[in-house]
């Protein structure tokens, strides 16, 4: 039996309740349930039924009999790229269906395998400049690449700019006779010179354009690499027509300004878009390929995939367990944080359910392969797969207005030259009308109007201690609703201290003594807590899940959990102090010998002195703060949020929430609004995943580094809220560029119409209006800074701080 809600293994007897409908893996998921209203009580009925009601559209979804294989295709840069990928996929037998993502580089390709091969796949998107691989594959760097195109094309446009400085613009003002008679054998060889450098400019340096006109034709949506392609291409070829009919006034200027101009912009859009993907490092490394297998000669080493419902696996300490399963033989402590978000090992025996993933630290079992054979951590890496492509593609605001704006501007220019004709113009003369109409409509502001300011805001984003990863956080961000945050590592320092120690000296060396040998992160903060000379420990033994006992100055002294102390004499004080450290959500252990017990230390994961500060704080950016933990097991109590539920500006806070679950969490958050997920560890990168704006912390994982859409890199929580100011700051940069384009465009495009402008002019307004841009995009952001109170500067606020985050200790 699975769970309702996160699909993981449920245990026997489930947990329920009578107000919430289904059955739940945890308490924590029963209550998140419970707290979202996620689904309707008269019509759950399994797992599909939630997935439905939380609008989760997985691989159930796909057709009967077919398989979905991710594919990793490099070269994608807008909303077009996507449909034409989709459409080129479906378009091959044995393809079902297809979802591009442009933000991940990422293609979804599900496909019929009896007539289809997974290995075909890549084969089938690769081509018309995309280059297709497996998602294990390394691909080519798309910001090297560009950076090659715009030196050479830099190069040979400087030396294009300098014959018309020197020589073109000068003759075409009446200076011939000063410098060069373009009519000479001199003169044509120089424009033939710059038609070489030119055509360089635009088949190499303009290819991606070209490129991106072209799958823009092919999908049927105009995007604006249609429209550069279109005044760049209609300057070289009459350009080139105009030297071939014996003339002399060519316009391959404009074609190398715009190239070169629209090409800078795509560099920057590269460099933000670099790390979208990302790399499922850790999990990945993490996960499991072999097994060892019992069989009836002894034991042997098979793949993984080799595993079979039925079949009895090995773990011993320090392995991972390769599939989730049932225990059939031993006892053993497993660290499942690395899946299940628990900050403590938990304890394991005959008859439980273990989840593939789980690291055992102390003992060994022989676990029984559940059907299927699968590994809840192979699960929680395809899921953060499926969340990262299956985002909608990036599509901004101008590319959003390219389906209007490229075809009236293609329509104003055949109108212009149609109607210049009528009233008597020459051909040439109503020919350079409309390309002046293209010229002056080219989109080079306003494609530079988001990237230039989006790459001021990574600038001074990185003077702040944040690296944005996704340009679309400047966008999403000021458009939050909802923030949630993780507890552990994110909210607290994700390490486990000595916060209260009662009892005599000599308990307290003899549990210290204990303690060492153990390798619990409790039995860590013990030992370096408590000030006490080494002692001699014989007989250690673990109580997995309860604690640990040795034979110190010829007694056995035992260190652990209230089980452990059944029948043993517990005196009100230790065992009112041991409560306590339970309701404020520490981790109490008692010390004892000889049936009683002698003392008590708490050990807990110390919040940070300034999270107080900073929930206040980006409560004034968003209408709701929540807190997520995968805290609240059967390891821990609810008291482990207790501190969280009691800040004023905190609505909500699940507790024992599972990372699958923390995802599904997200996604129903999202219903209600923009949301903000902050987090550290590889249990919330599907979370960060899942969320509109995804945000890690420095000290957490590659994983979550590769998930989020923004990483503090000074692991300083006071940071977050600068998140806030920098993207208001920047998302109203954005705004002002594309207001100037849009004026510029509404005063250039008719003025080069009505004839006023001649394609030169039209250059010179269209690269003027880009310089505006640019100096608009280079001045300093000027957003406000946050409280300075959470930047550390007032010792007192400090103090105050760390006094109210400790108060329960």
């Amino acid at each position: 039996m699975t769970c309702t809600l996160c699909d993981l293994p449920t245990p026997d007897p489930p947990v329920s309740d009578d107000d919430v409908a289904g059955t739940f893996c945890c308490r924590g998921c029963l209550e998140v349930a419970r707290t979202l209203d996620d689904v309707d009580a008269a019509s759950v009925d399994g797992p599909d039924d939630v997935r439905s009601a939380l609008g989760d559209d997985d691989e159930s979804a796909d057709p009967a009999d077919t398989e979905a294989a991710f594919v990793a295709v490099d070269g994608m840069h807008c909303a077009t790229c996507e449909a034409f990928l989709e459409a080129r996929a479906t378009g091959h037998e044995g393809v079902v269906d297809a979802e591009a993502s442009y933000p991940s580089n990422l293609v979804r390709v599900v496909y019929d395998p009896e007539r289809r091969d997974e290995d075909d796949l890549p084969a089938l998107l690769d081509g018309a400049g995309y280059r297709a691989r497996p998602v294990d594959e390394s691909g080519e760097d798309d910001t090297t690449e560009t950076v090659g195109r715009l030196v050479i094309g830099g190069f040979f446009g400087m030396m294009t700019m300098a014959w018309y400085v020197l020589f073109l613009y000068p003759t075409y003002l009446g200076f011939d006779a000063l410098l060069l008679d373009v009519t000479g054998v001199a003169g044509q060889y120089l424009l033939w010179n710059v038609w070489v450098m030119t055509s360089v400019v635009l088949g190499y340096t303009g290819y991606p354009i070209l490129r991106g006109a072209y799958v823009s034709l092919r999908a049927g949506q105009p995007n604006m690499d249609l429209l550069v392609a279109l005044a760049a291409g209609t300057a070289y070829v009459y350009s080139t027509a105009t030297l071939l009919l014996g003339g002399t006034e060519v316009y391959f200027d404009i074609t190398t300004v715009v190239v070169l101009v629209v090409t800078l912009g795509g560099y920057y859009e590269t460099r933000l878009k670099a790390r979208a993907a990302g790399q499922l490092t850790e999990l990945t490394e993490s996960r499991v390929s072999h097994a060892r297998r019992r069989t009836a000669d002894g034991e042997e080493v098979v793949d993984v995939e080799e595993v079979t419902a039925g079949d009895e696996l090995v773990v011993g300490a320090g392995d991972r367990l390769p599939v989730d399963g049932t225990v059939v033989e031993g006892t053993a402590a497993v660290d499942e944080s690395l899946v299940t978000g628990e900050s403590v090992p938990v304890r394991r025996e005959v008859g439980d359910e273990v989840i593939g993933g789980g690291l055992v630290t102390a003992g060994g079992l022989v676990v029984e392969a559940d059907e299927g054979a699968t590994s809840t951590l192979d699960r929680l890496v395809t899921h953060l797969w499926r969340v990262r492509s299956s985002r909608p593609g990036v599509q901004r605001l101008a590319d959003r207005l390219a389906a209007v704006f490229v075809p009236v501007v293609v329509l104003l220019a055949l109108g212009a030259v149609a109607v210049h004709l009528a009233l008597g113009a020459a051909p040439s003369d109503a020919v350079l009308t409309g390309l002046a109409v293209l010229v002056v409509s080219c989109p080079c502001a306003l494609g530079l109007a988001t990237p230039l300011a989006v790459s001021a805001g990574v600038r001074e984003a990185l003077d702040a201690g944040i690296v944005v990863t996704d340009g679309d956080v400047f966008e999403r961000a000021p458009e939050a609703e909802i923030l949630a945050f993780d507890k552990t590592g994110t909210l607290t320092t994700g390490e486990m201290s000595l916060h209260d120690a009662v009892g005599s000296d000599e308990a307290l060396a003899r549990a210290a003594a204990v303690e060492s040998f153990a390798d619990h992160p409790m039995a860590r903060a013990v030992v370096e807590g408590v000030d006490a000379p080494d002692r001699r420990v014989d007989g250690f033994e673990r109580h997995p899940g309860r604690g640990v006992s040795g034979v110190v100055d010829g007694e056995r002294v035992t260190v652990g959990r209230a089980a452990l102390f059944e029948d043993g004499e517990i005196p009100d004080t230790y065992r009112e102090r041991y409560e306590r450290a339970v309701e404020a959500g520490n981790v109490p252990a008692y010390v004892g010998w000889e049936g009683s017990v002698r003392g008590v230390v708490v050990a807990g994961d110390q919040p940070r002195p300034e999270w107080e500060r900073v929930v206040s704080s980006v409560a004034e950016d968003v209408a709701r703060v929540v807190v997520i933990t995968g805290d609240g097991g059967e390891a821990d109590t609810d008291g482990t949020a207790a501190r969280f539920r009691e800040h004023p500006d905190v609505d909500d806070v699940f507790t024992g929430v599972p990372p699958e679950a923390k995802a599904e969490v997200v996604e129903r958050l999202r219903e209600d609004g923009t949301t903000v997920m902050v987090g550290d560890g590889s249990n919330d990168a599907p979370a960060l995943a899942a969320a509109d704006l995804g945000i890690s912390l420095e000290s957490g994982t590659r994983l979550a580094a590769d998930a989020a859409d923004a990483v503090v890199t000074t692991d300083d929580l006071t940071t977050v809220p600068e998140v806030f100011d920098l993207t208001a700051a920047t998302n109203r940069r954005v705004r002002e560029n594309l207001g100037w384009a849009f004026c510029y465009n509404a005063l250039a495009v008719p003025a080069a119409a009505l004839g006023v402008l001649n394609p030169l002019v039209a250059a010179v307004a269209m690269a003027t209006s880009s310089l505006l841009v640019v100096a608009n995009s280079a001045r300093g952001l000027g957003h406000g800074s946050a409280d300075d109170s959470l930047a550390g500067g007032d010792p007192e606020a400090n103090a105050l701080g760390h006094a109210g985050a400790t108060a329960d200790d």
